[in-house]
């Protein structure tokens, strides 16, 4: 058998790169699907929320809703809501869970990273407390799958010139 000569510089200048669609779902896509996947963590009995920051296609950040560290999750000590009959969009205090998106901030501010510029992709449309966060946290652009009913949110956003999208698709996968 004969050996053919190596010869990466002629191979290189006769390789033609094919200009073809890329067959993958788009990056908002991906980045919005996978904050279903972490939703999944969340242990609320009522709404399961998802949140992935993001800056240049890179992950910085997640978080789901679920109470502080250290403190039982509402399968072992019971809703607080449902105890005292909140309804859902009032008093927003009165909950052992902090909401995903607080959460993701919270992980990129323990561990030092900025989110200034970034931007962030929940399962739900992020409630007004969340939006001034986002807003303070540098995050620029917010993706939802879901709508939540809060026009105060609309307010903070359009106000502060935050770029709000949602309800695209998702299915994938």
């Amino acid at each position: 058998m004969e050996k053919k000569n190596f010869d990466l510089a002629t191979y290189l200048e006769n390789l033609e790169i094919k200009n073809v669609k890329d067959p993958r779902e788009s990056w908002d896509n991906y980045f919005l699907r996978l904050s279903k996947v972490i939703a999944e963590r969340s242990t609320c009995t009522h709404r399961k929320v998802g949140a992935v920051i993001v800056k240049d296609k890179r992950i910085l950040a997640t978080g789901y809703n679920q109470p502080p560290s250290g403190f039982p999750h509402c399968e072992q000590i019971g809703c607080i809501r449902d105890d005292l009959e909140i309804p859902s969009g009032k008093n927003q205090e009165l909950c052992y869970g902090l909401h995903a998106e607080q959460n993701a901030l919270m992980q990129a501010a323990k561990f030092g990273i900025s989110t200034e510029g970034a931007s962030i992709y929940v399962t739900h449309k992020p409630c007004s407390v969340c939006a001034r966060l986002i807003i303070n946290a540098g995050i620029k652009n917010v993706y939802y799958i879901q709508g939540y009913p809060d026009p105060l949110t609309d307010f903070f956003f359009k106000t502060c010139g935050i770029n709000l999208f949602g309800g695209g698709e998702v299915e994938k996968g």
